[in-house]
């Protein structure tokens, strides 16, 4: 689902010069969806500012992938499908990254939505085809979306809550109609946008249900050319791509091939990159950025080192609880255990500061729950008063301290205060819950992708762990065998990451929604059962005013910070890129990260 959540937020509307009214003036049908009622880019624009359109197309880009993959579905449960396959995908419409709450033209030439929104229309571009030359049509996108709905991963069922089904209304022509719910939801028609198209006539034989390793008929900018499973996927460029003069997909994929080699394990890629295996490589260990590279070969300039500003919201990685699990059901559990966490520690003598900590679930988008509850949020918070901790109203969001011996030492005593709170306290040295007489063990996994990063991680946490008396070990499981026990929700605690959006909607629901918590590969890892966060969710989604709406994010956040639901760890508002000199891209005052699909081959 890398492509299809298309997170926005909000009041939409259609303004442009060529609006076109029905003769009810019932609806809208515009070149664009705008979620505030403003666009960056004006009817007939011919680029996004932030791409070179004459970028030369060719050459050869080789790239690293990890883990594996024995599936080209990415929409189903089953298997391990390659994100790499949205190559060869298109969607019904584009979000730039200097306009993220604008949906542009792509599949769909034209957008509509009537005064009551009851649907969003999608009017085809009848230039739009597959790979192979046949139309997309209407019957696609219908096929597309009812596969995804009844065959698909139950966690779509979730995020397309809102949407009662999908009308063909012509060829190219399709509605999706809204539940009656669905009429406040804001950024259905943004999501719906970013819903790829696959072609009826090519499933004709196939079940949707099932794995499949070859590449289904798409519609996108790559074909998949060769691959072995597991090791390698080589794309090539479709000379015949339909949509290559779109102004949402100018100056986009130039290199004529892309290989994806697959690796284990992010440390083994430094030497690949270093001995021209692969051209260029994310790095993931500050260590690594701050010493590996001391080379001739970087220090001469044949590989440069770049660190990319994004605008993203930081992505929420933590160590995550289970408390499907009784051991994890009490909050000052939890938040004991989150107090044995050494950050400043690690950062210092891991990290070589070269990152941040974590602070909220939204970090870095500007609706961060920080200081106490005030305006709007304070008025939302009131109606749930009697059933919140008071902390929520009396005391601001606030990180543990490890900035010197005695805090952590200080910080370790309140960890067993609130462990003897729960219940607990030290039998023969091991914390036990006195009830019961069982002693507090703890498992935390990662998979192999990691390497053994996180162990110089978890040896000083585990310590401290050992200091309040919890048992804990650390595995690091490969790649298929980690995500079968996730999907199962198999784990004590895991080492997890959640993509966050700079507009929150509809996904939260699949984080931490209720009705995901029993559902087996469902993101809602942690076990969210908590009826006042599926109401805030839904606040954020059907907020009919930005004001309300970063009110009820800050609300959904302060709530899910007092619950401890997990560990945060930390994030960096760069992406730290290591890449052979031969590659060139626009620069560009907008924080655009680290987009290989805009890069090219030096002339």
């Amino acid at each position: 689902m890398k492509k299809i959540i298309r997170n926005s937020f909000f009041l939409l509307s259609f303004f442009c010069s060529q609006n076109v009214f029905s003769a009810s003036s019932e609806i809208v049908i515009s070149d664009h969806i705008s979620m505030y009622g403003d666009h960056k880019y004006k009817t007939g624009f011919k680029n996004f500012d932030y791409i070179n359109p004459h970028a030369p197309k060719g050459g050869r880009i080789v790239l690293p992938a990890y883990g594996g993959f024995d599936n080209f579905n990415p929409f189903i449960l089953k298997g391990i499908a390659p994100s790499e396959i949205f190559l060869t995908l298109d969607t019904l419409g584009y979000t730039p990254l200097d306009d993220e709450t604008t949906v542009y033209p792509l599949i769909a030439k034209q957008f509509e939505l009537p005064k009551d929104k009851s649907f969003v229309g999608f009017i085809l571009n009848e230039k739009a085809k597959f790979s192979n030359g046949t139309k997309i049509t209407a019957d696609d996108i219908v096929f597309t979306y009812n596969n995804i709905i009844e065959k698909g991963s139950p966690l779509y069922r979730v995020y397309y809550a809102d949407i009662d089904h999908v009308e063909k209304i012509s060829d190219h022509h399709v509605r999706f109609i809204y539940k009656e719910e669905g009429k406040n939801n804001r950024e259905l028609p943004l999501i719906l946008s970013g819903l790829p198209v696959y072609s009826k006539k090519d499933w004709k034989e196939k079940d949707f249900a099932k794995t499949y390793l070859s590449a289904p008929l798409g519609s996108g900018p790559y074909l998949l050319q060769r691959f072995e499973a597991g090791k390698y996927l080589i794309f090539k460029r479709n000379p015949n791509y339909w949509a290559k003069d779109l102004p949402s997909r100018k100056g986009f994929y130039n290199f004529d091939e892309i290989r994806y080699d697959y690796y284990q394990d992010t440390t083994v890629t430094l030497q690949a990159l270093f001995s021209g295996n692969i051209d260029a490589r994310e790095e993931y260990i500050a260590k690594n950025w701050a010493t590996a590279y001391d080379n001739d070969i970087v220090n001469g300039g044949k590989i440069i080192k770049a660190e990319l500003l994004h605008n993203n919201a930081a992505t929420l990685q933590n160590f995550a609880f289970n408390i499907r699990r009784d051991k994890f059901k009490d909050k000052k559990v939890r938040q004991a255990i989150n107090l044995a966490f050494n950050f400043d520690w690690a950062n210092e003598n891991l990290f070589y500061n070269q990152y941040q900590r974590l602070y909220s679930y939204f970090t870095n988008s500007g609706m961060e729950a920080t200081g106490l509850p005030q305006g709007k949020e304070l008025k939302i918070l009131k109606k749930y008063q009697t059933k919140l901790d008071p902390e929520i109203f009396t005391k601001e969001p606030s990180l543990p301290r490890h900035k010197n011996f005695e805090e952590t030492r200080e910080t370790l005593r309140q960890a067993v205060t609130l462990l003897n709170h729960a219940g607990y306290d030290f039998v023969d040295g091991k914390m036990t819950f006195l009830q019961t007489g069982t002693p507090l063990r703890i498992e935390i996994l990662s998979n192999s992708v990691n390497g053994s990063v996180f162990t110089r991680v978890m040896l000083p946490f585990i310590e401290n762990l050992r200091k309040i008396g919890i048992e804990a070990t650390f595995r690091n499981l490969e790649m298929n065998v980690f995500k079968n026990r996730l999907d199962t929700f198999d784990y004590d605690m895991v080492i997890l990451s959640f993509p966050v959006s700079r507009t929150p909607g509809n996904e939260q629901r699949e984080y931490w929604g209720s009705k995901n918590a029993n559902t087996k590969g469902s993101y809602n890892k942690i076990g969210i059962q908590n009826e006042i966060v599926d109401e805030l969710i839904t606040k954020v989604i059907q907020a009919q005013t930005k004001e309300d709406y970063v009110a009820s994010v800050k609300a959904l956040d302060r709530v899910l910070l007092n619950e401890q639901y997990m560990i945060f760890q930390w994030y960096s508002p760069s992406r730290k890129v290591a890449y052979w000199n031969k590659f060139d891209r626009k620069k560009t005052e907008t924080k655009t990260g680290y987009d290989i699909n805009t890069w090219w081959i030096k002339e």
